[in-house]
C-alpha cells in the first residue's frame, strides 16, 4: 500500500466526495493528499476554496490534457447527473453534459490509477432501458478494471434523508463488498435547530388559518397529486373562493386525468395529466351547471383550458428528427389542473419524526419545518447536516445559491463507507 493515498476530485462541487475519502483514510490511519481538483461552477468554486484553503482548482476538465494531471491512486467523480435525472431531460449521452463521462474514461486510460469511485442519480441504472449504464460499465471494464455498482440509500447510513444514488466502483485487482454494517437511524428532529426566525407572510398566515400546526407536519403543498397528505391551492382558496361542488370536481379531476382510458380514447400516448372535455368530466361528475363551474375555475386559475399533448416527430434546428410532446390541434380542448408546484412559497412541511424526501436544487429553498409556534424554512446549516457535512463547513452564499449547490451534492457518510471498503481491498 502507498504511504500517502493521492486522489483527484473531478466535478468537485462542494467537495463532499473528497471529505468522505479523507474521513475514510483518517479512520484507517492512512494519509491522503488531493493532487488535483476540477470544477467550473463559480458558486461551488467560492465555497470549495473557502474550506480547502490550500487547494488550486482547475477549470473545465475537457480542456485539460491528461499529461497535465499529476499521477494519483484514486479518482473521485460525481459526474453531471442532469442527463440521466428524472428532474432533467433524460437525454443521456445526447446531452453534452452526458459526454463528460468520457473525460473520466480518458483520464483513467492515461493515468491508470488503482481505482475510482463514481456517483450519479438512481435514474442512470434504468436510463435508456439500462443501455446507458451498460455502455459506461463496458468502457470502464475495457480499461482493465473490476467494476461493480449498486444503488444505495443515504437513510441507511445514518442520514435523515431518503436519497437513492448509484455508486460505481472500479479496482484493478479486486471488487469490493457492498454489505455494510447497520447504522443508527436518524430522523429530521435529530438535526434541527430550535428558535430560528419564523415566517410571517400572507401564505403562512393562510396556511395557519386553515390548519393547526401539528396537522401541517408531513403535508405537501401541490396541485399535481391527491391524498390525505397533500394540500391543494383550492383547499386554501389561494386563487379565489371555491364552492363545495368545485372542490369535488377538482379532486375528482385530479385523479381522473391520469387514467389511461382517456389517452386511449383520444388516440394519444399516455401522459400524467390529460385535459378532459366537459362531456368526459360529466361522465364521472354529472352536474346541471358543470360548464359554469369549470369556466369559473379557469378564470380564477385553478384550471386551464387546453388541447391534449401527444408525442410527435419534428425536425429540430439542426435538421434532425426528434420526438417531442406537442399540442394536438386536431383534438378538442379540455380542462386540466394547473400544476404550478414551484409557484407556492412552501412545497412541503417536513415531519420531524421522519426522514426528508430526496433534496433537490429546485425546491430545497421551499421546504419548511414547524419551530415552536410557527413555520420556518429549513436552514442552510440543517441542509448541510442532511448531507453529512462537518459542522465547521460553511456556505456563505444567499439561500437560493446555497440550496442549488446542496441539491446537487453527495452524501458524505455513504462516500466514506464505500471508500473504506475500497481501501481495505488496497491495503
Amino acid at each position: 500500500m502507498v504511504q500517502t493515498l493521492r486522489f483527484i476530485d473531478l466535478f468537485a462541487g462542494l467537495g463532499g466526495m473528497r471529505i468522505g475519502l479523507e474521513k475514510a483514510c483518517t479512520s484507517l490511519q492512512i494519509k491522503s493528499h488531493c493532487v488535483f481538483t476540477s470544477e467550473i461552477k463559480s458558486s461551488a468554486l467560492a465555497v470549495y476554496s473557502q474550506y480547502f484553503l490550500d487547494q488550486t482548482i482547475a477549470g473545465d476538465i475537457s480542456q485539460i490534457p491528461s499529461q497535465e494531471i499529476p499521477n494519483f491512486d484514486i479518482l473521485l467523480a460525481g459526474f453531471p447527473c442532469q442527463p440521466f435525472s428524472s428532474a432533467g431531460t433524460r437525454q443521456g449521452f445526447l446531452d453534452t453534459r452526458g459526454t463528460l463521462f468520457f473525460e473520466i474514461q480518458r483520464i483513467l486510460k492515461a493515468k491508470k490509477p488503482l481505482g475510482f469511485l463514481l456517483e450519479n442519480v438512481e435514474g442512470l441504472a434504468k436510463h435508456d432501458q439500462g443501455r446507458t449504464l451498460k455502455t459506461i460499465l463496458y468502457c470502464l471494464q475495457s480499461l482493465g478494471y473490476q467494476v461493480t455498482w449498486k444503488v444505495l440509500n443515504s437513510q441507511d447510513f445514518g442520514v435523515a434523508q431518503n436519497r437513492k444514488r448509484i455508486y460505481i466502483v472500479g479496482l484493478q485487482q479486486s471488487v469490493i463488498s457492498w454489505d455494510f454494517p447497520p447504522y443508527f437511524p436518524k430522523r429530521l428532529s435529530d438535526i434541527l435547530d430550535r428558535e430560528q426566525p419564523l415566517l410571517n407572510n400572507a401564505f403562512t398566515q393562510l396556511l395557519l388559518s386553515h390548519y393547526p400546526l401539528e396537522e401541517l407536519q408531513g403535508k405537501a403543498i401541490k396541485d399535481k397529486r391527491g391524498g390525505q397528505d397533500n394540500i391543494h391551492s383550492w383547499d386554501l382558496e389561494l386563487k379565489g373562493s371555491v364552492s363545495p361542488e368545485q372542490k369535488q370536481v377538482l379532486n375528482l379531476l385530479l385523479k381522473q386525468r391520469r387514467r389511461k382510458v382517456w389517452s386511449a380514447k383520444k388516440g394519444i400516448q399516455w401522459m400524467d395529466g390529460i385535459p378532459l372535455t366537459v362531456e368526459e368530466i360529466n361522465s364521472f361528475y354529472p352536474h346541471p351547471t358543470l360548464s359554469t363551474l369549470l369556466d369559473d375555475l379557469v378564470e380564477k386559475g385553478y384550471l386551464k383550458y387546453e388541447q391534449p399533448k401527444d408525442i410527435q416527430s419534428i425536425v429540430n434546428s439542426e435538421g434532425n428528427i426528434v420526438k417531442k410532446r406537442l399540442y394536438r390541434e386536431d383534438l378538442a380542448k379540455g380542462y386540466n389542473i394547473v400544476v404550478g408546484k414551484l409557484s407556492f412559497p412552501i412545497t412541503k412541511i417536513l415531519h420531524p419524526h421522519d426522514v426528508t424526501p430526496t433534496l433537490v436544487a429546485t425546491d430545497m429553498q421551499k421546504l419548511a419545518v414547524v419551530d415552536g409556534k410557527g413555520l420556518r424554512y429549513l436552514t442552510i446549516r440543517e441542509g448541510l447536516r442532511l448531507f453529512g457535512f462537518p459542522e465547521d463547513y460553511q456556505i456563505n452564499l444567499p439561500p437560493e445559491k446555497a440550496y442549488d449547490l446542496l441539491g446537487n451534492t453527495v452524501v458524505i457518510p455513504v462516500i466514506e463507507a464505500i471508500v473504506q471498503k475500497m481501501l481495505v481491498m488496497l491495503l
